[in-house]
C-alpha cells in the first residue's frame, strides 16, 4: 500500500486501530480473568485472535493497521511511535501465550495420564522430569499476561494524547458514539479523559460528527438518537438544528 493511499484513508483506520483495540482487549482481559480463577486459557480463543498469514485474526489485523497508522504520519509523532510498537508488542506476546496455553491444555493432561500408568522405572522418571516443564508453563504465562496488561494500561495513555488532533473525525466519533459501552469497558475510568482530549468540554461536537456519518451511511433512526444527545433541548447551536432538521425530513419521507 502506497502512503499516499493510506493518507486518503487515514479517518477510517484510525477509526479502525482504536475499535480493533477496543475488542482485543476486552477478549484479552476475559481470558486474563479466566486464567486469574482456574488457571487456564482457552487455546481456541487466542488462536482465533491471531489467526494465521491466510486468514488474520483481530490481533494480526490490529498490528498492521497500526503499522498503516503511524508510520504514514505526515509529521511522526512519538506518541504514535509507541502505540505502533506497543500493539506489537502484545502480538507477539500473545503469540507466545498461545502456544503456552496449547502445551498446558494439550499435552498436561497427556503427562498426567502417563504418570498414572505402570511405566518402567527410568521412563517413569523421565516423565516426571518433562512434566516439571509442562508445570512451569503456568509460570511463563503468568509473566506474559502481566506484561501484556501493562504495555494495555499503557495503550489506554497514548490514545487520548493521539487522538487529541483528530476531533473532526466523523467515524471515530461514530464509533465512540455507537460503542460507548465497548470503549467504557476497555478503558475504565480513562474512558472521560479520552472523550475530554478530543472533544474538550464540546462533547456536543462527537454527537453532532456521529450523527451526521449515521445519516450518510443511511441510518436515520441512529443519527437521530445520536443528536438526541447533542446539547440540552431548545439550547441547540444552530449546526445541531440544521441536522435534526435534515434528519427529521429524511425520515418522513422514509415513513412515507
Amino acid at each position: 500500500m502506497s502512503r499516499s493511499w493510506i493518507r486518503k484513508r487515514k479517518q477510517q483506520f484510525i477509526r479502525d486501530v482504536l475499535r480493533d483495540f477496543c475488542k482485543a482487549a476486552k477478549a484479552l482481559e476475559e481470558q486474563f480473568r479466566r486464567f486469574d480463577q482456574h488457571g487456564r486459557l482457552d487455546f481456541a480463543v487466542l488462536k482465533n485472535l491471531l489467526g494465521d498469514e491466510s486468514n488474520k485474526g483481530l490481533l494480526w489485523r490490529l498490528k498492521d493497521t497500526a503499522h498503516h497508522v503511524f508510520r504514514s504520519d505526515k509529521e511522526p509523532r512519538l506518541v504514535g511511535q509507541f502505540l505502533d510498537w506497543s500493539v506489537g508488542y502484545i502480538f507477539h506476546e500473545t503469540v507466545k501465550l498461545k502456544e503456552d496455553a496449547y502445551q498446558q491444555q494439550t499435552y498436561g493432561p497427556w503427562f498426567r495420564d502417563m504418570q498414572s500408568q505402570n511405566l518402567p522405572r527410568e521412563e517413569s522418571v523421565i516423565c516426571q522430569e518433562l512434566y516439571e516443564v509442562i508445570k512451569q508453563t503456568r509460570q511463563s504465562m503468568e509473566r506474559e499476561i502481566k506484561r501484556i496488561r501493562f504495555i494495555m494500561f499503557h495503550c489506554r495513555r497514548l490514545f487520548p494524547i493521539y487522538l487529541e488532533p483528530h476531533r473532526d473525525n466523523a467515524l471515530l466519533a461514530r464509533f465512540l458514539f455507537e460503542e460507548e459501552g465497548l470503549v467504557a469497558q476497555v478503558f475504565g475510568e480513562s474512558a472521560e479523559d479520552l472523550l475530554r482530549a478530543i472533544y474538550g468540554e464540546e462533547r456536543e461536537a462527537m454527537y453532532l460528527l456521529a450523527a451526521q456519518s449515521l445519516r450518510r451511511g443511511g441510518w436515520m433512526e441512529k443519527a437521530s438518537e445520536a443528536l438526541a444527545r447533542a446539547g440540552t433541548p431548545g439550547r441547540e447551536n444552530d449546526m445541531v438544528l440544521q441536522e435534526r432538521e435534515i434528519v427529521d425530513t429524511w425520515i418522513r419521507r422514509l415513513k412515507v
